[in-house]
């Protein structure tokens, strides 16, 4: 059966690495974990490690953090759906919000379950993903900040999420402008302002970050160590988290071209033939993955000399060529994964998660 692993070592030196960075500029951060798709083994890693404020996409992971850790603080990032509402407040501190009747109905449960539900109030700064728009931000604070059992605790934006817009020193500093112009308006103090993400920590590298944004949501750089801008790994950071293993089901020498008439595959692709292949053979390997799964455009031999050939909904076909280093049926073969691929592996029923490096922790 093909597994993921977790190296829980390497992912707390990537928390570690990152805390220390963020305290030293005086910035209040969350893990975003919506790429571990509620496992509760991984969740557990991470509220083990420390972590007391986790953001994710799904209520039903919300559920599953409370269960692991009624004290962490869970946040909702993404505008919530009328029909969430009841299990929203209750599985989710923090919501991101831009519609009023939607707050309406949050304050209502929140009365109903008599809790305090906490806003951060999005605002529309070019990607064109969820945001109020900066001309609308005053009459819409207006509109809610005064419903009951609601408390407004940030203004935030995403960026590079939906159309690839970059975060700028320039639209960070008009983020913050925002929080001046509402705190100003309203004679309140909104603690968060909360412009950042795994793609604005190289301004905060730079020290081209503002001073006003206080706030960062992290997933990606914690999972994988990168650069979202330069697409490198950051230096002191561990790029290889998760590791995939896939078994060996069939390894034969077989020809290179398929032979017959060609048409679409199940992918709806279709093999193109190179001539100069004609004849020749090789060893050929298929594994216990497939289509299903994982997309193998997204997953790279950690053996160089392994390439992939092809995928049906179930397995996986890699070239192995003369197959130097003896490889058998039952081997396993080890893939590095991006961020979708991971996504991807996580999501699936029928891949095993695993975790190791753990006892070597202190």
């Amino acid at each position: 059966m093909a597994y993921i692993e977790l190296d829980v070592k390497k992912l707390q030196h990537n928390f570690h690495f990152l805390n220390k960075l963020f305290q030293s500029n005086q910035i209040h951060w969350g893990v975003v974990s919506k790429l571990l798709c509620g496992n509760e083994i991984y969740i557990k890693e991470l509220v083990e490690m420390g972590i007391r404020e986790i953001h994710d996409s799904r209520i039903s992971n919300l559920k599953v953090i409370k269960k692991v850790n009624p004290e962490v603080q869970t946040v909702y990032i993404k505008p919530p759906a009328k029909r969430s509402i009841r299990s929203l407040v209750k599985y989710a501190d923090v919501s991101f919000n831009t519609e009023y009747e939607t707050l309406k109905l949050i304050s209502d449960e929140a009365v109903r379950q008599r809790k305090t539900h906490k806003i951060i109030v999005m605002i529309e700064m070019g990607d064109l993903r969820e945001g109020v728009l900066g001309e609308n931000l005053i009459a819409f604070y207006r509109s809610i900040f005064e419903l009951p059992n609601i408390e407004i605790v940030g203004i935030g934006t995403n960026l590079n999420c939906l159309n690839g817009v970059m975060p700028s020193h320039d639209k960070l500093i008009q983020l913050s402008l925002y929080k001046q112009l509402i705190d100003a308006t309203f004679h309140v103090k909104i603690p968060w302002v909360s412009g950042g993400s795994s793609v604005t920590i190289p301004l905060l590298l730079k020290k081209q970050m503002p001073a006003g944004v206080n706030h960062f949501r992290i997933g990606e750089t914690l999972y994988f160590g990168n650069n979202l801008v330069t697409r490198k790994t950051i230096k002191g950071m561990r790029s290889n988290v998760f590791t995939l293993y896939a078994e060996i089901v069939e390894l034969m020498e077989k020809p290179i071209v398929p032979i017959g008439e060609l048409g679409t595959n199940v992918a709806g692709e279709q093999f193109e033939v190179n001539e100069a292949d004609y004849g020749k053979t090789s060893c050929r390997a298929l594994l216990d993955l497939g289509l299903l799964d994982v997309d193998p455009q997204h997953l790279t031999p950690i053996k160089k000399e392994l390439t992939i050939t092809g995928a049906s909904s179930d397995m996986l076909a890699i070239d192995l060529g003369e197959n130097k280093t003896a490889i058998k049926v039952g081997d396993l073969v080890s893939f590095h994964l991006d961020y979708m691929g991971v996504l991807k592996v996580l999501n699936s029923n029928y891949i095993e998660k695993k975790v190791t490096n753990k006892s070597s922790i202190t």
